[in-house]
């Protein structure tokens, strides 16, 4: 049997993140990671991101989110690991 780790991790991206489509960028890439979980604007600029899903794809994300879309210029992406929160369902913007 192999065990999948599953975690739930939050990240915030700063930098030029609003208005360059990255939360519809990252909603595919989540999906494409079978990543549940939302990016949502914040007020000061940055970009919300909470995923749930297996720690390597986690990862990847947290990975391609350094990049983003072309348009965007990413500055950073703090990561922080929660505790696993099963409610979440699908990937929502906001």
């Amino acid at each position: 049997n192999i065990y999948i780790l599953m975690a739930q991790a939050k990240l915030r991206i700063t930098g030029v993140v609003q208005g360059v489509f990255f939360r519809d960028s990252a909603r595919n890439r989540a999906i494409e990671l079978n990543l549940k979980g939302y990016a949502k604007n914040m007020p000061d600029g940055s970009v919300e991101s909470v995923v749930l899903g297996e720690k390597e794809d986690i990862e990847k994300y947290a990975k391609w989110c350094e990049e983003g879309p072309p348009s965007a210029t990413v500055e950073s992406v703090n990561i922080s690991w929660m505790e696993e929160d099963i409610s979440l369902e699908g990937f929502e913007t906001y």
